[in-house]
């Protein structure tokens, strides 16, 4: 550690995307930080390595679109704030159509590295087996969803409330060379360009219609992990393991992961499939693929055999098979101020899933907040918000603010983990959205269009103005 500072530490607890990014936001901003994770100690069930900001799931950060999607206007906002997280998926992206995936490996080592050189940053390997000690004075809690079970018995100790908790399911990785080419083809839903893409990232497998309902009837009659004692958790529906959602319907899987809109089989263009499978590339190399939208709690023989009766995939050899785990998450709307801190401790703040938020981009983006307003209160500045118009001001909001249910039971929240979207940004000034000159017709989904573009150019301004106000009173 860097001792010419004048500062005390900050402690950050947990080296995922959202300690990560805390760390990495409170060092650049002249703090200490010190570091410590459990990984190298002591693993868990998902990850498979000891390295810093491991991604566990998928390797996409989803769309990178900033016009018109949410995540890709957390994106670049993460970037304007400066994100570690960002700038090194940014350097190790993968072709993905029009989403921002990355090398894993590449990725982790990346961000591995440039914490521990960072002059400011000490990383410790060990378990913090419970709550920060208050001499440790301004800490963050940023172990994700896989918090250790003897700190998660302390924060619930702590907070006198039960935690919550659902099930994150991890879809398989392929081998490159065992897919069949001669059945499948590359491209992306329609011939989309993403970051580094080319316009073909995606590998598709179709399916007709009786192998479709052969799969089908095969996924829900598979032999699943059970539950065991987590009986009764909910799942989060934005990751859904895949022979849950054929049990919603016979029809679910081709409207959701397996829908063939957009594409066109090259090797037989004149017939339209009645599903696609997609695998889109996992490493720099090209060496392996995911399978999108796949991740699962069948046993590996179950998925091994399910998942060959996918055209092409009929030999296909498995780098990783799925998985389950479990993500907790606190009720942060009851616990948490707006600034993250957790209202029974002051100077002890959460970060990432573990506040319920959901996905990569998100975890991080709430490890970015907190890190830049534990080390405000750490300089004696003003603590400044992102505005509510912000995606990032927005995530917060949902973190820190939640839902009120009924009438029937007076401040009872419904608060579960959420992705960015453009439901929990505030609606426009009235008379925003104008019907374009020469335009006969303006509805639908036109006038959808539209609204989130400007949604999406008023966020990037705000937060804009948003950090040029905390650089100017640095």
């Amino acid at each position: 550690m860097n001792t010419m500072s004048s500062y005390s530490p900050i402690h950050v607890v947990g080296g995922g995307l959202a300690g990560s990014e805390a760390a990495w936001q409170i060092a650049n901003s002249g703090v200490p930080v010190i570091l410590h994770e459990m990984r190298g100690v002591r693993g868990t069930d998902a990850h498979k390595t000891d390295g810093l900001a491991e991604l566990v799931c998928s390797n996409s950060f989803r769309s990178d679109d900033a016009t018109s999607n949410a995540v890709g206007v957390i994106h670049a906002e993460m970037r304007m704030a400066g994100s570690l997280i960002m700038a090194t998926a940014d350097r190790h992206q993968v072709p993905a159509g029009g989403a921002l995936a990355v090398d894993r490996d590449g990725f982790s080592e990346a961000v591995t590295k440039a914490i521990h050189d960072h002059p400011l940053i000490t990383v410790v390997r060990e378990e913090v087996t419970g709550l920060p000690p208050k001499d440790w004075d301004l800490a963050i809690v940023a172990t994700g969803p896989l918090t250790a079970p003897s700190l998660a018995s302390a924060i619930q100790k702590e907070t006198g409330e039960d935690s919550l908790a659902f099930f994150d399911a991890i879809a398989p990785i392929v081998y490159r060379e065992s897919i069949d080419m001669d059945i499948c083809w590359y491209q992306s839903r329609y011939d989309k360009v993403g970051p580094g893409g080319t316009g073909k990232d995606y590998i598709n497998c179709p399916m007709d219609e009786a192998q479709y309902n052969a799969f089908v009837d095969a996924l829900t009659a598979g032999d699943t992990v059970g539950f065991k004692e987590w009986e009764g958790t909910p799942y989060f529906d934005g990751c859904l393991p895949i022979e849950v959602m054929a049990e919603r319907g016979r029809e679910t899987l081709r409207h959701g992961p397996m829908k063939p809109m957009g594409l066109t089989n090259a090797h037989n263009p004149t017939v339209k499939a009645y599903a696609v499978v997609q695998l889109r590339q996992d490493n720099a190399l090209g060496t392996l693929y995911n399978m999108v939208g796949f991740q699962t709690k069948l046993k590996y023989g179950a998925q091994a055999e399910i998942f060959r009766m996918i055209p092409g995939l009929e030999n296909a050899e498995f780098a990783r098979l799925g998985g389950l785990h479990r993500n907790t998450y606190i009720n942060s709307p009851t616990l948490l101020d707006p600034s993250l801190t957790l209202k029974s401790r002051p100077g002890l703040r959460f970060a990432g899933q573990i506040t319920g938020c959901e996905g990569y981009v998100e975890s991080a983006s709430v490890g970015l907040m907190a890190g830049r307003f534990a080390a405000a209160e750490r300089k004696g500045e003003a603590i400044s918000l992102p505005p509510a118009t912000t995606a990032l001001g927005s995530l917060l909001g949902h973190i820190t603010g939640g839902h009120i249910v009924t009438d029937e039971e007076p401040g009872k929240r419904s608060f579960q983990p959420m992705n960015i979207n453009f439901g929990l940004f505030p609606e426009l000034e009235p008379g925003s959205i104008v019907k374009p000159e020469g335009v006969k017709r303006f509805r639908g989904k036109d006038k959808t269009i539209m609204k989130r573009q400007l949604i999406a150019r008023r966020a990037l301004a705000d937060c804009a103005a948003w950090l040029g106000q905390i650089s100017a009173s640095a």
